[in-house]
């Protein structure tokens, strides 16, 4: 019996119109014997290398893959892939064309062409290419006459026989024997006209025929489910009747909808495919010579770094990794003599040691790289985190500036970050400011090129309630009905709609429940009943939940990475596909993060850092009002008022430590030193926390600090004899039992990821290597027994104490410089209500936070001479960049305005203009101006037509006017004085407070100059009510909520919205 193998297949990257998943198809494949599938999504190789890795995962007990998979693509071909403006009359013609990669040069041709049909032909939502870019890049590839869509069957539609056939020669002469006939039977009438005038072709011109299906899904069942999708795809209800043109998504139609015409596009079983073509048996057989005609790809490649440039005197050898390494070697010795006083044995060792390894894995070049563009951002006045992970742990990264933080001083481990006994990529992910990591990016683009640094695709998938909301708008669900479904499902990160509706809910009823596995509690597992009782019916709610359960996952949109950036030996189009958007200047990879690497390009993380962005803020700002430049990273760590800040737990606004939980334990334990910080730091998290009160008894002697062995408290006496590092667990398993700094780092991993195998192989090395050096069995036994049970939640001590220290930087400049520092803190909180959160920290410290002020107020918030924190212009509604920038250079060139008028004839009001001067008198931006008060700029007197600011606009323009016309006189250059008197403008009565505080409100947001409640002070007094920040405070003393338990509290609140 001939094997048959699907060659036009759609996956689920087809977005929102294949509706398999690559999974689902090897598993039918596999289980019917097929003997190959070609991926062929539309435009784009999105799921190419996933494809292939999935093939790799099905082998024959000889080690041959189950299914060979054939890499190809159903490309848009148009006929000028540049053009991109058509008309109503003239538009945009794509033509579908089936290219499929017989070998390595094939696969690096379909590359080029799916990378250029974005970077050249992207129009609308279409990658294009066209024929002339076919030619250029057509060696080693197969095509087929594809779908109805197609340029030869569409000729044969529209055009007749004789066009359709020049068309066809056309490409024949272009592939010869590597050109095939697709067959496709969908019971379409016009496939039945296509197919006899393509038998034709076939007899005339030799030409082999072959039999296809357009599968845009896995079994006919899941026909709805993918019509769902269409209707996803263009915002259509089901309900609606499909139109004729079922190949062109776009085509636009009055009530009617893209839709498939039946339910025959699925991936059909060989014998289906047979019967089907019954009266063609060759059309089936002539697949495998496609199959036989493929090479095996296999698209996992090992990492090519670029070539890092070096100065002349280190390109000593033909061997580049050599010369990188030599020069590793010199900065980091160069570094080393920067960082430590003396360079003793130790660390000479150190360094030896992890250029050594650096050397044997072929990594100098990475380091090379991440080293020169951090160097490059420091230049630029860019800030740059001290680290962050474990490559902290290297005494290289830290004398070559990668890290700020001494890995030898604070025990940090190399082996943590590099495996010497197993070769993985190095990952330095990097955190930059805001502002500044951009500059870094373009820094590495001009470095390397814009065709060798990419940003990196994410992949946006239906999860569970997406997918409810998804498919009830499809079904025409009501609103409010298709939220209380999704409410439905507990709020619980990755959460999935499978096991939602079938997982066993509790422990008794299974392994792997709901209960357990994703920690359901009382309240989620009654809404998981609930559900589960609407899918049990047969109404159009549990229709929905039924598609939605089928569509779960699928890939519905593509985002880019936020920190991931690719830098590639050589053009990117020659290794990877990529593809644009819409968003990024930069090109993006079509290969997803998790496995870009696999495909032999370095992925790096560039993380903007807001913490960042405050601390440079407030230094710039303590630079501007008291002359001190600080280098941050180079403050004392044994800082008395910085400690204060900790113990006091007054850390609102600083970096990592300014939860209410945290800000509890930070009173309990009184930190005075830094590890303590370190250790908080690693604590504070889901499992190690409940550790947290043991240790804070241990470390004010509460408690007795024991350790199993002697020999355990040299690595443990920092964490008052607790296992919190997963560094610890490394050191003692090398110490007591004997193991290699690799070793080490596998326990490390299997402890952290529970793998039981591993452990109990592992146990044994570790009792027998610390029995052989003399210590006792049940002393071992116990160590093991507390490492299992704790050290899964050990924390990355390299990653801690740089965020630790990130957090003391903070603290050292909110204890020293606070109106500097929450002036930094506001500007970068990002919303409303945070505004307001930290101007009522700013009230508990004793901080002024004034109103905008003309005169004095900055961009954003900044600090007066007085040391008082002012609301910055640029905050305001109403009032644009442009004014707010044109005010500033006025003020900053002529100094302060000395009253209203005086502005009104020195500022810019184009720019300037009557709605932005409103917005400003709204604000109390010229409260500053005594003569008048806000309702003057408003007020028009009776017989008057114009108000106050009106007036005072008219007579800044008539003296511009008559400034601008003096200038330009033949006498320009002699200095005239006009003098025209400023416009009286009537008194009025003031607004209530209560107008002044809502128009107040209406341009900053927030109540600044009081608030509408200071009118009933004395009830409030009277009443005992007790603002809602003492409820923070109660809430996270142990004393107080003693003091206040059982007793009611009062609370009073203003009434803004009525619903």
């Amino acid at each position: 019996m001939c094997k048959f193998s699907h060659l036009h297949v759609h996956t689920q990257f087809s977005l929102l119109d294949g509706a398999a998943s690559i999974q689902s198809l090897y598993k039918k494949a596999i289980k019917d014997g097929q003997p190959a599938i070609a991926i062929t999504d539309h435009g784009n190789m999105f799921g190419a290398f996933e494809f292939v890795s999935e093939a790799y995962k099905h082998k024959n007990d000889d080690g041959s893959l189950k299914v060979k998979p054939i890499v190809g693509c159903e490309f848009y071909v148009v006929e000028d892939r540049t053009r991109k403006t058509f008309t109503k009359e003239q538009k945009d013609e794509r033509y579908h064309q089936v290219l499929l990669a017989k070998n390595t040069t094939g696969y690096q041709n379909l590359i080029k062409l799916t990378s250029l049909g974005y970077i050249e032909g992207m129009y609308s939502k279409y990658p294009r290419i066209d024929k002339k870019l076919i030619e250029q890049y057509h060696e080693g590839l197969i095509a087929t006459t594809c779908c109805i869509g197609a340029y030869v069957p569409q000729t044969i539609l529209h055009d007749g026989e004789d066009k359709a056939e020049t068309e066809f020669k056309w490409w024949l002469d272009l592939f010869g024997e590597d050109y095939f006939i697709e067959l496709q039977r969908h019971n379409l009438k016009e496939q039945i006209q296509i197919n006899e005038v393509l038998m034709k072709f076939s007899l005339k011109y030799n030409v082999p025929v072959i039999a296809t299906n357009d599968s845009h899904y896995t079994d006919q069942d899941d026909y709805n489910a993918h019509d769902i999708l269409l209707c996803i795809n263009t915002g259509e209800k089901k309900s609606t009747p499909g139109f004729d043109d079922f190949v062109n998504d776009d085509t636009m139609v009055k009530d009617r909808r893209f839709k498939f015409p039946n339910d025959q596009f699925y991936f059909k079983t060989q014998d289906e495919m047979k019967k089907l073509f019954s009266d063609i048996p060759q059309a089936i057989d002539n697949t495998n010579m496609i199959v036989d005609r493929v090479e095996v790809l296999n698209l996992k490649k090992d990492i090519l770094l670029p070539a890092f440039p070096l100065p002349p005197e280190f390109q000593l050898t033909d061997d580049s990794n050599l010369n990188q390494w030599e020069f590793l070697k010199h900065i980091t010795y160069e570094g080393a003599k920067m960082r430590y006083v003396e360079i003793t044995d130790d660390i000479r060792e150190r360094l030896d040691f992890e250029l050594f390894t650096i050397k044997t894995m072929g990594f100098a070049g990475y380091f090379l790289i991440v080293s020169d563009f951090i160097k490059a951002g420091r230049d630029m006045g860019v800030f740059i985190g001290p680290g962050r992970g474990s490559a902290a742990g290297s005494a290289v990264a830290y004398c070559i500036g990668i890290t700020n933080i001494d890995p030898i001083k604070y025990n940090l481990l190399f082996e943590r970050f590099l495996n010497p006994d197993r070769k993985s990529m190095p990952d330095i992910d990097t955190d930059f400011d805001d502002e500044g990591r951009q500059r870094v990016i373009d820094y590495v683009v001009d470095k390397y090129g814009k065709n060798q640094v990419a940003q990196i695709i994410t992949y946006g998938t239906m999860a569970a309630k997406m997918s409810i909301k998804d498919v009830a708008r499809a079904l025409d669900l009501p609103l409010p009905e298709a939220n209380a479904l999704a409410k439905l499902v507990p709020d619980k990160p990755g959460i999935e709609l499978g096991r939602v509706l079938k997982a066993p809910i509790t422990a008794k009823e299974g392994e792997k429940s709901l209960e357990e596995k994703d920690q359901l509690g009382p309240d989620d597992i009654e809404n998981v009943k609930r559900i589960r009782e609407v899918y049990r019916g047969n109404n159009l709610n549990a229709q929905v939940l039924h598609e939605a359960e089928r569509l779960e996952g699928s890939v519905r949109n593509t985002g880019i990475h936020a920190a991931g950036i690719i830098i590639a030996p050589k053009d990117l189009t020659e290794l990877i596909p990529v593809c644009t958007a819409k968003d990024s200047s930069l090109w993006v990879t079509q290969i997803e993060g998790s496995i870009i690497e696999d495909a032999g390009v370095i992925k790096m993380d560039f993380l903007g850092l807001k913490t960042l962005t405050i601390i440079k803020n407030a230094l710039r700002m303590i630079k501007e009002n008291h002359g001190i430049d600080i280098v941050i990273d180079d403050i004392p760590l044994d800082d008395a008022k910085t400690y204060e800040i900790y113990q006091k737990a007054d850390t609102v606004g600083t970096f990592q430590f300014e939860s209410p939980g945290m800000q509890k334990y930070l009173r309990d334990l009184k930190p005075d030193q830094f590890a303590d910080l370190i250790a908080m730091n690693a604590l504070y998290r889901p499992g190690p926390l409940a550790y947290i009160p043991l240790f804070i008894d241990r470390k004010h002697g509460r408690e007795p600090i024991t350790y199993d062995l002697p020999e355990m408290e040299e690595y443990l006496a920092e964490s008052y004899g607790i296992t919190v590092y997963q560094e610890q667990v490394m050191l003692l398993a090398q110490s007591l039992g004997g193991f290699s700094k690799g070793d080490a780092d596998v326990l490390r991993k299997a402890m952290g990821k529970k793998q039981k195998s591993v452990l109990d192989k592992m146990k044994t090395q570790f009792v027998n290597g610390a029995m052989a050096k003399g210590h006792p069995a049940d002393k071992l036994e116990k160590i093991w027994t507390d490492w299992e049970a704790f050290a899964q939640y050990a924390f990355n001590k390299s990653h801690s104490t740089c965020y630790a220290f990130v957090a003391y930087q903070t603290a050292y400049l909110k204890a020293h410089y606070p109106s500097e520092y929450m002036a930094a803190v506001l500007n970068n909180a990002g919303n409303i209500e945070k505004i307001t959160f930290f101007m009522e920290e700013c009230k508990r410290m004793g901080l002024k936070v004034l109103g905008p002020d003309i005169n004095e107020s900055k961009k954003g918030f900044a600090v007066n001479k007085a040391g008082d924190i002012r609301f910055g212009l640029g905050g305001l509604k109403g009032v644009g960049e442009a004014a707010v920038d044109s005010i500033i250079a006025e003020r900053e060139e002529k100094g302060p305005f000395s009253s209203i008028f005086d502005m009104a004839k020195r500022v810019n009001q184009r720019t300037v203009n009557k709605k932005t001067l409103e917005s400003l008198v709204y604000a109390g931006a010229f409260d500053c101006f005594p003569e008048l008060h806000r309702a003057q700029y408003f007020t028009i007197p009776q017989g008057d037509t114009s108000s106050g600011l009106e007036k005072i606009i008219k007579y800044g323009n008539i003296l511009q006017a008559e400034s601008q016309s003096a200038s330009n006189s033949l006498f320009g250059n002699l200095s005239t004085n006009i003098e025209i008197a400023p416009p009286k403008i009537p008194p009025c009565e003031p607004w209530t407070l209560t107008d002044l505080l809502n128009k107040e409100k209406e341009v900053t947001g927030i109540f600044m100059s009081g608030h509408p409640l200071d009118h009933f002070k004395f009830e409030l007094h009277h009443y005992g009510i007790k603002p809602l920040v003492e409820y923070n405070e109660i809430q996270n003393s142990e004393l107080l909520m003693a003091q206040f338990a059982g007793k009611p509290l009062r609370i009073a609140g203003l009434v803004t919205d009525a619903q």
